[in-house]
């Protein structure tokens, strides 16, 4: 065991994918660790449940492998034989556009044929390489700098419905350079996001970002990341408080009725902002500060799981999904066909759609009662996809403070996290609130979190 590894365990607090990819790489490194997890099953966000032949993602629905370190990772903990990779027949991305679903263009010639942009808007994409970057430290929204760069059409019909997709957001109210730094990154880098995305197009060597699942959903790879830690996980334990005292951190939890007080050397937060924010700190200066994540905007999302035979839905669902820009004027963010991804989702002769409600654009209708909302799914679905009768399956996830939205005015909050890991040497914070909402930027901030407390496999 190297000489820092330390004797006391290092606790981590949240056993969400964050959490538990930090103290997997401790504990590979010889680190003794700790995981708290006030739920009674490890993952957060990330669930999976079957019946009767359906399966259900109550979180995440897939995992992209768009780096090395994510696939090298998978491998590592033991699911890489466990891979799904997404079926062929889900490479089409379709967008609404009047109405009617359109295929995403996936290739230059696509691009020239796609009746998703008019010619004006195709054409005015040649002017990109050409247009001023803007200033490294600006505040611009993601709005503002797709239709700098871009023009409105590609705003209204490529990024707005992307960003209902992924964050269930506002262009007009994120921040491209917190939200989406690597599109901020490629302006500021190459001057311009075409000749950015050319000269970084597979340079790496690594995974072209396949998405993959696996055969019992996304909940298989935190149930193998707590089965590898073992006596390290300590569900339902929610922490009340942290205090640094002379020498060890004092860990305050709370298991099944019973007070526990541990001493450890160090103590990483990976926990949501909400939680962070409840967490009471003593001996670390400025933590008053993090009562701010409260202002974070959270917006609720319902996911809707539904299940029709096949022959009750005309479209040929020969795709990832679909996603609604907000100028359609819809009801629903998006849907996922859910059975096209991956196998093993719907009983034999039916399929599985997993739709999207609320969000930042549409917050009254999270909102609505499961009858409400099923018959909301039953008309949407039913225009855009020739959906007809009642579902064969139909459940409901609510997520009331759902995805953190970094918006313009981010910057403050990570001050926040700085200033606040800096007046406490041995506190370390991070997770979708700091390091990114994805499931692969929660991999990698557990990293982050595991090399930032001193102790990973490199260091052996």
């Amino acid at each position: 065991m190297p000489s820092n590894i330390p004797t006391l365990p290092i606790a981590i607090l949240g056993g969400g994918i964050t959490g538990l990819t930090a103290a997997w790489h401790l504990q590979r490194a010889g680190a003794p660790v700790v995981v708290f997890e006030a739920l009674p099953t490890p993952g957060g966000a990330i669930g999976s449940t079957r019946h009767d032949g359906w399966l259900q993602e109550a979180g995440p629905n897939s995992l992209l492998e768009g780096s090395t370190e994510v696939a090298t990772f998978i491998d590592a903990i033991g699911l890489g034989s466990r891979r799904l990779y997404a079926a062929d027949s889900a490479k089409n991305r379709y967008v609404v556009r009047g109405g009617k679903l359109v295929p995403m263009p996936a290739s230059p010639v696509g691009f020239l044929k796609t009746k998703l942009f008019s010619f004006r808007a195709k054409l005015g994409l040649l002017g990109e390489p050409f247009r001023a970057r803007s200033a490294a430290d600006g505040a611009e929204s993601v709005a503002q700098f797709v239709e700098r760069r871009l023009g409105r059409e590609f705003l209204d019909y490529a990024v707005n419905p992307f960003v209902g997709g992924v964050y269930a957001g506002d262009p007009r109210q994120l921040s491209v350079r917190y939200a989406f730094p690597k599109l901020h990154a490629l302006e500021q880098e190459h001057g311009s996001l075409l000749r950015g995305a050319l000269k970084r197009r597979n340079t790496s060597g690594g995974p072209k970002g396949r998405i993959f699942s696996f055969p019992e959903g996304l909940a298989e790879l935190p149930r193998a990341l707590a089965k590898s830690l073992g006596g390290s996980m300590r569900l339902s334990s929610r922490v009340n408080a942290i205090r640094r005292t002379e020498g060890h951190w004092a860990v305050d939890t709370e298991c099944r009725g019973e007070n526990r007080t541990g001493k450890f050397s160090a103590v990483i937060c990976a926990l949501p902002a909400d939680a962070l924010t409840s967490l009471r700190f003593e001996g670390v200066t400025g933590a008053e500060r993090l009562a701010a994540l409260r202002e974070i905007p959270h917006p609720a999302v319902v996911s809707i799981f539904t299940g029709f035979r096949r022959e009750d839905v005309a479209h040929p669902l020969d795709g990832f999904g679909l996603l609604v820009p907000e100028v359609e004027q819809r009801r629903i963010l998006g849907s996922l066909f859910s059975s096209t991804l991956f196998p093993g989702r719907a009983p034999p002769g039916h399929v599985a759609i997993t739709t999207f409600i609320g969000g930042v654009r549409s917050p009254q209708l999270a909102q609505l009662d499961d009858a409400a909302l099923k018959q909301v799914v039953r008309e949407e679905l039913g225009e855009l996809l020739g959906v007809r009768g009642d579902p064969a399956f139909f459940n409901v996830r609510r997520w009331p403070r759902a995805i953190p939205q970094y918006t313009l005015g981010y910057a403050r909050f990570k001050a926040i996290f700085e200033a606040v890991e800096s007046s406490a040497p041995g506190l370390y914070i991070g997770g979708n609130a700091r390091d990114g909402i994805s499931l692969a930027n929660c991999i990698a901030s557990g990293r982050r979190l595991a090399v930032a407390a001193g102790a990973t496999s490199e260091q052996r």
